[in-house]
């Protein structure tokens, strides 16, 4: 499976985005779910997404929260963070969910939508000593539950096409993009041309119509 971006920047993303919780929530006294608003708003979202090096290799947990406030907001925050000595359960909850958007290659603001801070923040307890697998586990299903479409079916109904005109434009038979959208055939052990036609036709990456097994 493909992941979201090369495996040597992942330790660098989530102990960023870590201290980047850590630090908004209990230094800055900013709301978990009001920064997790600013943060998937924000382009640095989409930068740590792509694993981008020069905002991971440059940036502390403490500059990107402060960077994305400003950037959100226009406002500026310089609140000298706090010691910790202990890994709080904020610093997990960015931790955690960074590692996931590597492993499952989803958007923050999807994960998001599936699994609110305040649950991560529950989570901890039973799982910051646990192996990541059982979170990345209980996360899949999580994102099962919050999008019951395929991606497919979601990304073609939010475009406005019907089936049949994908079908048509595409060259991808009716009957397959049918099945695809109701789980009876693996869209991702389609053809690199069929989803090459249809991201083509609805203006998206072929990834973007994967699904995570």
């Amino acid at each position: 499976m493909t992941r979201a971006y090369q495996e040597m920047y992942l330790s660098k993303a989530q102990s960023v985005l870590g201290d980047a919780f850590d630090y908004a929530v209990n230094t800055c006294n900013i709301p978990g779910n009001d920064f997790v608003k600013l943060f998937t708003a924000s382009t640095a979202s989409r930068r740590m997404e792509n694993g981008e090096p020069s905002l991971l290799a440059g940036k502390s947990g403490i500059e990107l929260a402060a960077d994305i406030v400003h950037e959100t907001t226009g406002k500026k925050i310089d609140t000298p963070p706090q010691e910790h000595f202990i890994r709080s359960k904020e610093y997990w909850a960015g931790w955690a969910i960074a590692y996931y958007q590597w492993f499952s290659s989803r958007k923050y603001n999807d994960i998001f939508k599936a699994i609110p801070f305040g649950d991560l923040q529950k989570m901890y307890y039973t799982l910051h000593e646990a192996d990541i697998s059982k979170f990345v586990a209980i996360a899949d299903e999580r994102i099962k539950e919050h999008f019951k479409d395929t991606n497919l079916k979601r990304i073609r109904t939010a475009y406005g096409c019907s089936q049949a005109k994908l079908a048509k434009l595409s060259g991808v038979s009716l009957r397959s993009i049918q099945m695809y959208e109701q789980r009876k055939k693996n869209i991702n052990k389609a053809s690199v041309d069929a989803l090459y036609n249809i991201a083509k036709v609805l203006g998206c990456s072929i990834e973007d119509l994967l699904e995570n097994q």
